[in-house]
């Protein structure tokens, strides 16, 4: 059986909760007559205790299965009138004090079976029955039997008009709980359709940037490919020579040239591999990883026309810029300012500086290239989707709109500016993973003091 009730359980129990409290209604009945009425016949408390058992036989019944919930309606329906005929005959007719019971009867009936008819029809049917018969025995003139007919007769239109209206109601409330969840989902379904559109737009933005890699990655496996195929060579003319003896030290040496060059490839394949994988963003940044992995894939690209510097303070935090996108913001920052410096200048050696530090609770990235700055019309609109200087087929304008909304997404900012000296400069803050106080350690102190750690420049 399972844990949670189903609809029609829930109704079960509530119907028989129902038949049970109207059972002990009747015997709470007995105990007001016995208290407030002297002179209590003992066929009235007869009555009161058999339609109580009346009741708790059929809510025994329902929770057995052997009568269903319609069934179980209308058998209450009519215990009810017969119990209220009755009661209005044993305490004096149509001069009973309980008389108008049968007005409130398919009243009660109908707020209790709002969404069937049937009951509050059989109760108003049973009304009019129970007053003609009473007002008959008890001589009334005919002409005030027909005005209470009447009047029975309106109270059970009304109560009919109720259970109408409260269906209605209920539909509508129904049919706009239902709109509303039409409505989630779509939005849901628009939510997951506009992820999956920027997962794509990252991705192909990804892809564009190894594309733009793709001429250096030949010339940078190329490289130690050739010394490692030398190597080979060699050790194959030592081992077929017989007759010279092999110099171990000159052995180990090859190898470790050999494996060098093994390592340079397989870092280059990781490098591209790892970048442009689709996938979803887990946890922080980290600064130090992500801006070796952008200068080894910016050194891919600018081959032996430049080098790319980079100083970091030391002991860097985790920013809230998930890895991938932070070494796609980075790597984008880096080739932006290669092609700015080549299409100024082919001739010109790029000279990239890329500087981190903290400040405060955020972390700085600053990167600066020696090419001519950025034009004072082109700088207002550098972030615009769509937006580039660059020839036709050589670039998106989606790359800097991208950075900029992945830094603003995780509450960063990112601008451009032009260097006095010369050259243009591009300035990225981004929110630590876990803002803290800095512990007052000699090493804390350093790296809030701005003391940088210097790494040997990548000359490409």
């Amino acid at each position: 059986m399972s844990p949670h009730p189903t609809e029609s359980q829930a109704v079960l129990r509530v119907q028989r909760k129902s038949l049970h409290a109207c059972a002990l209604f009747f015997l709470v009945g007995i105990c007001f007559f016995l208290v407030v009425e002297k002179n209590v016949t003992w066929p009235l408390v007869a009555l009161q205790l058999g339609c109580s058992a009346s009741f708790a036989a059929l809510a025994h019944a329902l929770g057995r299965g052997w009568v269903g919930p319609g069934t179980t309606k209308l058998g209450s329906v009519f215990i009810g009138m017969v119990a209220a005929t009755a009661l209005v005959h044993l305490s004096g007719g149509p001069a009973s004090p309980y008389f108008q019971v049968f007005g409130a009867l398919p009243c009660l009936i109908a707020m209790f079976t709002p969404e069937d008819r049937l009951p509050t029809l059989l109760s108003g049917a049973m009304t009019l029955g129970a007053v003609l018969l009473l007002d008959t025995q008890a001589g009334l003139p005919p002409r005030l039997i027909v005005m209470q007919l009447t009047g029975f007769t309106l109270f059970t239109a009304l109560s009919l008009f109720g259970t109408r209206t409260y269906r209605r109601m209920g539909d509508a409330k129904r049919e706009a709980q239902q709109e509303r969840v039409q409505a989630l989902e779509r939005l849901a379904e628009s939510e997951r359709l506009r992820m999956r559109a920027e997962r794509e737009r990252a991705q192909v933005e990804r892809l564009v940037l190894v594309g733009q890699l793709a001429a250096g990655v030949a010339h940078e496996v190329n490289n130690p490919l050739a010394y490692v195929k030398a190597n080979l060579a060699h050790l194959e003319r030592e081992a077929r020579d017989a007759a010279r003896p092999l110099d171990r030290a000159e052995l180990c040496e090859v190898l470790a040239e050999t494996r060098q060059g093994v390592l340079r490839i397989q870092q280059i394949v990781l490098d591209l591999k790892g970048f442009a994988r689709a996938g979803e963003e887990e946890g922080g940044g980290r600064i130090e990883e992500a801006l070796q992995e952008a200068r080894r894939l910016a050194s891919v690209r600018l081959g032996g026309r430049g080098e790319v510097r980079l100083a970091m303070a030391s002991g860097l935090p985790e920013v809230r810029l998930g890895q991938r996108h932070l070494v796609q913001v980075v790597l984008n920052l880096l080739i932006n300012a290669m092609d700015a410096v080549e299409g100024a200048d082919a001739t010109r050696l790029a000279r990239i500086d890329i500087g981190a530090r903290v400040l405060g609770d955020t972390v700085q990235l600053e990167v600066e290239d020696n090419g001519p700055g950025i034009a004072s019309d082109v700088l207002p609109r550098l972030f615009d989707p769509f937006f580039t200087t660059k020839p036709p087929g050589k670039g998106t304008g989606l790359g800097l709109a991208l950075c900029r909304e992945y830094v603003l997404r995780v509450g960063g900012t990112l601008h451009a500016e032009n260097r006095a000296q010369g050259g243009a400069r591009f300035v990225l803050r981004l929110p630590r993973a876990l803002a803290a106080p800095v512990p007052n350690r000699p090493a804390e102190r350093n790296r809030a003091s701005g003391s940088v750690r210097s790494v040997t420049p990548l000359a490409s």
